[in-house]
């Protein structure tokens, strides 16, 4: 009878304090053996597998199954760890959320991950992480967020990505990616950064879902028309296209959309600009293209607008002039274009928290401003380009 009662008491204390897994156990241990806490940081002290695993650093267990994995303490400022990833990895079979702080931890992506069928968030960025980015990874299906920026990733970005289903945020900018950018298959897809890469190709219409609220693809190769991708973000609120190659028109109907910033600078954009209403976007750069025609009144509402080095001709609307003397406008880029007036006078104070740049157009600049060192130090376009530059 005493022994029944010693043997339920065991039971039920094991119950209470569950043991873990013994496989999770052993990845732990080898997941350790391959990392090594950086000068300054003191992550891995509580690891000593005499105690509870579950009492680690950076572990959270339910049950015996360790769910969460945060490799390096993100509130501790330091230069993190050092080392590879194991292939380990991949026998957590509960793990919902895996991280790695900033540090040095080089080596591939372990191809072990494919096997963490129920994770949901992977975010191994500001490392020095190489190799290309699994295949594998698509059969994740669970997967929300990959975060693998501020890497050495090489290769394509594979289409198993962007067929993930459920995919929220996918963020790759600061690697070495090439290739075409996939078809992202996710109707929940709100943030999608493969900004400073090498991406090229084209994008198709139907290639970005209308979820997108965020979109950044500069610093990369791209080319072709963006004409019929962009009019199905209707959502979006931050859009940077800048550095590629985009050719075609810049839809009207995008400055409509509820964005706080539109960066469409140094690509090939041409024809005119005309927003279908007053732009309440605060920043819009669309300098180093080849837009032309007039400047649209309905572009004077913007804070910050960069038109310079273009092709716009014509005069400047008076609108302009009313809501930078009155400093609504803060900065008002239209150097290196083809215009042939402003109303402006001469004896005209700009405010100082408002910024003018006139120079280089087909007038002489009826005020005397500031301008960027780059803008060069001839005031007026030669009077041969104006004469032959019909706009």
């Amino acid at each position: 009878m005493a022994k029944n009662m010693i043997l339920l008491l065991f039971l039920f204390c094991f119950q209470v304090n569950a043991i873990l897994d013994p496989t999770d156990f052993l990845a732990l241990q080898s997941i350790r053996k391959s990392l090594e806490d950086m000068p300054g940081s003191d992550f891995f002290s509580s690891w000593d597998f005499t105690s509870d695993p579950c009492n680690f650093s950076g572990v959270f267990c339910d049950s015996d199954k360790v769910i969460s994995l945060n490799l390096g303490d993100p509130r501790a400022g330091s230069a993190g760890l050092t080392g590879r990833l194991d292939s380990a990895i991949g026998k957590l079979s509960s793990l919902t959320e895996f991280t790695v702080v900033p540090g040095r931890i080089y080596g591939p992506l372990p191809q072990t991950i494919s096997s963490l069928k129920n994770l949901r968030f992977l975010g191994v960025n500001r490392n020095f992480i190489s190799g290309e980015i699994p295949t594998e990874l698509g059969e994740l299906r669970s997967l929300r967020t990959i975060d693998l920026s501020y890497n050495q990733l090489t290769g394509k970005i594979p289409p198993t990505v962007g067929s993930l289903p459920g995919l929220t945020n996918l963020i790759l900018c600061h690697n070495r990616l090439s290739g075409s950018i996939p078809r992202f298959d996710s109707q929940s897809l709100s943030r999608l950064d493969l900004k400073h890469n090498s991406l090229t190709g084209s994008i198709g219409p139907n290639s970005l879902p209308p979820s997108l609220q965020y979109l950044s693809l500069s610093w990369n190769q791209l080319t072709g028309s963006m004409d019929r991708v962009l009019t199905r973000l209707e959502q979006l609120n931050y859009l940077d296209l800048s550095l590629n190659q985009f050719t075609g028109s810049v839809p009207g109907r995008i400055f409509s959309f509820p964005l706080t910033n539109l960066q469409l600078q140094r690509n090939q954009f041409t024809g005119s600009v005309e927003p279908v209403d007053q732009v309440a976007i605060p920043t819009v750069d669309l300098s180093y293209n080849r837009l032309s025609g007039q400047i649209s009144p309905m572009l004077a509402s913007v804070q910050n607008l960069y038109l310079n080095n273009n092709r716009f001709t014509g005069r400047v609307p008076a609108s302009f002039v009313e809501r930078l003397l009155d400093a609504s406008i803060q900065i008002l880029y239209l150097q290196h274009n083809y215009l042939t007036g402003i109303e402006i006078s001469p004896t005209a104070v700009i405010p100082e928290r408002s910024s003018l740049c006139m120079q280089y157009n087909c007038m002489v600049p009826p005020v005397e401003t500031p301008c960027p060192l780059r803008s060069g130090k001839q005031k007026t376009r030669p009077t041969t380009q104006c004469n032959q530059y019909k706009g």
